[in-house]
C-alpha cells in the first residue's frame, strides 16, 4: 500500500470514478478493449485492465496540470506522474471491489453521485463544445471592438530637475535649439527615464499624477510645457505623439471571451432545465444564515408590542 500514500486528498474523488469503471469492466478481458480515442496507446495494464494514454491525460487536465487540449507527450515526467497516480486508484478500487465496499447503501449513493457529476461534465463540455466555437469566438470579439469606448494616449517626454531656476535655464537649452533628449541623459533627476532621454512612453492621464494630468490634458504633439511642479522637483514635458488607445488584441481578449460564452452557455442550459422540471423545496433557508447587514446599515425601530385584546390583562 506504500504507494497510495502518493496521493493527495482532492485526488482521492477520483476513486469513485475509477470504482464505477471498474465495476463496468467487470469480466471483460486486456484483449478485449480497444483503443477509446483515435490514436490513443496503452500506457500501462493493472490486473489486466488497460489504462490509456487519454486516462492519463484527463486525469492531469482535471489536476490543472495541463490545459483542455493541450497536448501531453507520454515520455514527460507529468505524464508519469500522473500514470502512477491513475494506477493507484485504480489499485484502491479492485481492492474496494474484492472487500465488497460497493455494495454498502451509503457507498452505492457516493457512486451515484460521482455518477451524476460526471454525467453533468459531459452535458456542459457538449453544450459548450458546440456553442464556445471560434466563428462566435471572433464574432463576439467584433461586437466588443464596436462597443469599446478607447481613450486618448499621449506619447510624452520629461526632464525632472531639484529647482524652478535650474528648469528654466534647460527650458531656454531646449528653446534655443538643445536637444531634449541629451539633455534628459545629462541633467534629470528621475533615474526611471534619464537613460532613455525622458521617455515615458504612451500612457492615458487617468493614470498620471494630477500635476501631469492637467498641464498634458490638451497638449499637442511637438509642444514644450513647464516647467511645473512635481515630486521630486520641477518638470519639463515634450509631448511626442497622441492617439487612440489601441484595442485589445484577439489573442488577450480570447481567454475572457471563451469564459464568458462558457458561462452564458453553461447559465441558459440550466435555465431551460429549471423551466421545464418540477422543482419543489421541502426544506426553507435558516433565518440565522441570512445575510447580516453592515455596521452602518440604517437600525429600524423595534416593532410595537402587539395590541391585546379588550378586556385582558
Amino acid at each position: 500500500m506504500a504507494a497510495a500514500k502518493s496521493l493527495r486528498p482532492a485526488q482521492l474523488a477520483g476513486l469513485m470514478l475509477a470504482l464505477s469503471l471498474a465495476l463496468a469492466a467487470c469480466g471483460k478481458g486486456a484483449g478485449a478493449e480497444k483503443p477509446p480515442e483515435r490514436g490513443d496507446v496503452a500506457a500501462a495494464t493493472v490486473d489486466g485492465q488497460v489504462v490509456w494514454a487519454s486516462d492519463v491525460k484527463r486525469e492531469a487536465v482535471t489536476q490543472g496540470l495541463i490545459g483542455e487540449g493541450e497536448p501531453l507527450d507520454v515520455s514527460s515526467d507529468i505524464f508519469h506522474k500522473v500514470l502512477d497516480q491513475v494506477i493507484d486508484q485504480k489499485l484502491l478500487a479492485g481492492e474496494a471491489l474484492k472487500r465488497k465496499l460497493d455494495k454498502d447503501p451509503m457507498a452505492q449513493r457516493r457512486l451515484a453521485a460521482a455518477r451524476e457529476r460526471i454525467l453533468g461534465d459531459i452535458l456542459v463540455e457538449s453544450v459548450v463544445a458546440d456553442a464556445v466555437n471560434e466563428n462566435a469566438i471572433r464574432s463576439l470579439y467584433q461586437e466588443q471592438l464596436k462597443l469599446a469606448k478607447r481613450a486618448q494616449e499621449i506619447h510624452a517626454r520629461q526632464i525632472v530637475l531639484p529647482t524652478q531656476a535650474e528648469a528654466d535655464a534647460v527650458r531656454k537649452m531646449i528653446q534655443s535649439g538643445a536637444s531634449f533628449e541629451a539633455l534628459a541623459m545629462e541633467k534629470s533627476t528621475d533615474a526611471a527615464t534619464r537613460f532613455n532621454g525622458g521617455d515615458m512612453g504612451y500612457f492615458t492621464t487617468d493614470v498620471m499624477p494630477e500635476a501631469y494630468a492637467g498641464a498634458l490634458k490638451t497638449a499637442k504633439p511637438g509642444q514644450l510645457i513647464g516647467p511645473i511642479p512635481v515630486e521630486g522637483g520641477f518638470a519639463l514635458l515634450k509631448v511626442e505623439d497622441r492617439r487612440l488607445e489601441p484595442p485589445l488584441t484577439f489573442e488577450a481578449a480570447r481567454p475572457q471571451i471563451v469564459r464568458f460564452l462558457t458561462y452564458d452557455q453553461i447559465r441558459d442550459q440550466l435555465e431551460k432545465l429549471r423551466a421545464r422540471s418540477k422543482i419543489v423545496r421541502l426544506v426553507k433557508a435558516d433565518a440565522a444564515s441570512a445575510p447580516v447587514p453592515p455596521a452602518d446599515a440604517p437600525k429600524t425601530s423595534p416593532a410595537p408590542p402587539a395590541a391585546q385584546p379588550e378586556g385582558k390583562k
